[in-house]
């Protein structure tokens, strides 16, 4: 069967990114999904929504001041600014595929306010699931579309070099170990959350597509950079139910086990910055207190409406948001950091784009504004499918399928990311996790994504925006990390020594 894909684009990922990618490519591609296509993912998981300037009091500066405020110093202007620039066509774009967003009574599109935004620009689905609608609509587009062979159950264990260009995937699939011989690889395979004890992000998101680009010599960018939302729902379950800044947005509260409004006198309060909120949720537990969301006030009975699938999730675990304390904590949610790309997805390495969570734009920097990324790779998308479909085929050759590697490392690599490169790091607790992970690269790619987190964490000998070392609270100069596979093992092997220069 593979042999009638030879030549063909591989998309790996079939969450928002992938799915819109193949269905922007005017040509055959092969789209890798471990799950059906569309079915687990971190995008179907978003419960904020689209965030695009087209309120009548909105604007793209406005939009544009503040992403840079979010991203703490570390944002690609240029980037954001033409990223954001595209948000109402990447919107209109996504209508047109069938995607049915909230409108008011007059039919035009209801906007939302979520943290550190100026305005009312975020535009949601269903509630709550914007990107359960997303996907859906999607996925089924792709259903319709036979020029897009989706492999389901299929998973990038490798990238296939020829000459440092790209010339195939070595997968895993439920008959074994196969080869698909290609120049062009669009990784869209999510973020790296599920490497921590407390995510939001599915199981299978453990940095897989950052793996596979760093072991094939690409540059990351920014991998230290990892966001914790403030409100996940604190229960008993992996990954644990998000519930969504779209409810403080609509003026509920945080609040510990003895009443007390902890972020009352900080500002921007509830909607202060997540990684502000974050620490402060954090501080609270730390000093063995609950801490709770209250909207029974500004929501009541209205918050199943609302907030539906949130609703749903409280119901099953026996708490009514109407009446009762949401039980919160942070938990690792968004990774900013990424295989570093430029406008069209292009990687330092020939052959390979990225998109999506699992790519560095810039747009994100330090702390990513909330709604931003799903903006992102609706933007994204379609500019790096026509990047694809343009760059020219060199005839390259790739090995056979050779064993396929085994990950054994996934619960050790997440105790030690859990416990020394969470919401709050020190050089000691880096430098003992670096110890720790650097044994382990060459067999887990969960272990090297570990290590390129760590490494790049315990350089920035700073604080910045999701960034935040004990040791070293106040900001220094803002400079972005770029750094490969080779530099975070180096790292590894003199951590006691004066940090590397860091690429501006």
């Amino acid at each position: 069967m593979t042999a009638s894909l030879t030549g063909q684009p591989v998309i790996v990922g079939a969450g928002l990114a992938g799915m819109l990618t193949a269905l922007s490519l005017d040509q055959p591609c092969v789209l890798l999904s471990q799950e059906g296509a569309g079915t687990v993912s971190s995008s179907v998981l978003a419960q904020g929504g689209v965030a695009v300037a087209i309120g009548a009091d909105d604007s793209l500066a406005s939009h544009l001041a503040d992403t840079l405020a979010a991203g703490d110093g570390l944002c690609n202007r240029h980037m954001a600014e033409a990223i954001l620039a595209q948000g109402p066509a990447a919107l209109q774009r996504l209508i047109r595929l069938g995607v049915v967003f909230d409108t008011d009574a007059a039919g035009g599109l209801l906007l939302g306010l979520e943290a550190a935004h100026q305005h009312k620009r975020i535009v949601h689905a269903r509630g709550d699931g914007t990107g359960a609608e997303i996907v859906r609509a999607l996925a089924a587009a792709v259903r319709a579309t036979p020029r897009i062979n989706v492999l389901e159950g299929w998973t990038a264990r490798r990238l296939l070099l020829n000459g440092g260009r790209v010339a195939g995937v070595l997968a895993a699939t439920p008959e074994g170990a196969n080869v698909l011989r290609t120049e062009k690889v669009v990784l869209a395979c999510g973020g790296l959350g599920s490497l921590f004890a407390a995510s939001t992000n599915p199981q299978g998101s453990i940095g897989g597509g950052l793996a596979l680009a760093a072991r094939a010599g690409a540059v990351i960018a920014d991998p230290e950079m990892v966001q914790f939302h403030p409100t996940a729902l604190d229960i008993a379950a992996f990954p644990l139910p998000l519930v969504s800044e779209a409810v403080r947005g609509e003026g509920a509260v945080l609040v510990n086990d003895a009443g007390e409004r902890f972020m009352a006198d900080i500002a921007g309060q509830e909607l202060a910055p997540r990684d502000v909120v974050a620490r402060h949720i954090h501080e609270q537990i730390l000093q063995g207190r609950g801490v709770f969301l209250d909207a029974r006030q500004v929501l009541g009975e209205h918050f199943s409406r609302r907030f539906p699938a949130i609703a749903a999730r409280c119901t099953s675990v026996g708490l009514d948001p109407s009446r009762d304390l949401i039980p919160v904590r942070p938990a690792a949610h968004y990774h900013m950091g990424g295989v570093a790309v430029d406008l069209h997805g292009r990687s330092s390495v020939s052959g390979l784009w990225a998109v999506g969570e699992v790519a560095s734009t810039g747009l994100h920097g330090a702390n990513r504004l909330a709604s931003n990324s799903l903006l992102e790779a609706a933007v994204l998308a379609p500019m790096v499918a026509g990047d694809v479909a343009a760059a020219v085929h060199q005839g390259l050759d790739c090995a056979d399928a050779e064993p396929l590697p085994v990950e054994k490392c996934l619960v050790a690599v997440r105790s030690i990311l859990t416990r020394e490169a969470g919401l709050s790091r020190t050089e000691t607790g880096l430098s003992n996790a670096l110890r720790a992970l650097e044994p382990l690269v060459a067999s887990s790619d969960a272990a090297l994504t570990g290590l390129l987190l760590v490494a790049g964490a315990l350089e920035r000998r700073e604080s910045r925006g999701a960034h935040w070392r004990a040791d070293y609270p106040m900001p220094g100069e803002a400079r972005r990390t770029f750094l490969t596979m080779q530099d975070a093992i180096s790292i590894a092997g003199r951590s006691n020594q004066p940090a590397m220069q860091m690429t501006a």
